[in-house]
């Protein structure tokens, strides 16, 4: 599972983008350094997607941290798998909570938290945050404690 070109459907690829929510184009490579806790984090500026009610467009920048395992997300899929957003209808909540159960079933990470920074509608801005840490380890306790202290 290391990062070979030839086991990636996506990587170094033309690939179409597609018109819906689309969690089959993630993609994982093997961590090689699984010996080391240590944070990946991206930061997606150009979210879209649009809310279920008046179809109206939403943008948002999308953050995701992670203490990674034996997988790791492949960026391209992620880019692909978000963009899948753009013609999806759901409120802002949902879709920070369906990228992280999304990421925690395609990678079994350590620990990961996701957070959308919703731009202003109406005058208000929605700043969902969700995070998840692995059940029965130090990674459950530092998901509760990132929770219940966060802004």
């Amino acid at each position: 599972m290391p990062r070979d070109p030839k086991t990636l459907k996506s990587l170094g690829h033309k690939v179409a983008v597609k018109k819906g929510y689309a969690p089959e184009v993630l993609e994982t490579f093997e961590n090689m350094h699984r010996e080391n806790d240590y944070w990946v984090r991206f930061n997606c500026p150009e979210f879209t997607t649009v809310c279920p009610i008046t179809g109206q467009p939403d943008f948002a920048e999308i953050r995701i941290c992670y203490v990674p395992d034996v997988k790791m997300v492949e960026s391209k899929s992620l880019k692909l798998y978000l963009f899948s957003f753009r013609n999806h209808g759901d409120f802002h909540e949902d879709c920070v909570n369906v990228i992280m159960k999304d990421l925690v079933k395609l990678m079994d990470p350590k620990y990961i938290e996701v957070t959308g920074l919703f731009t202003p509608r109406g005058g208000i801005a929605i700043w969902p945050y969700a995070n998840y840490g692995r059940p029965g380890t130090k990674w459950e306790q530092l998901a509760w404690e990132r929770l219940s202290k966060h802004e």
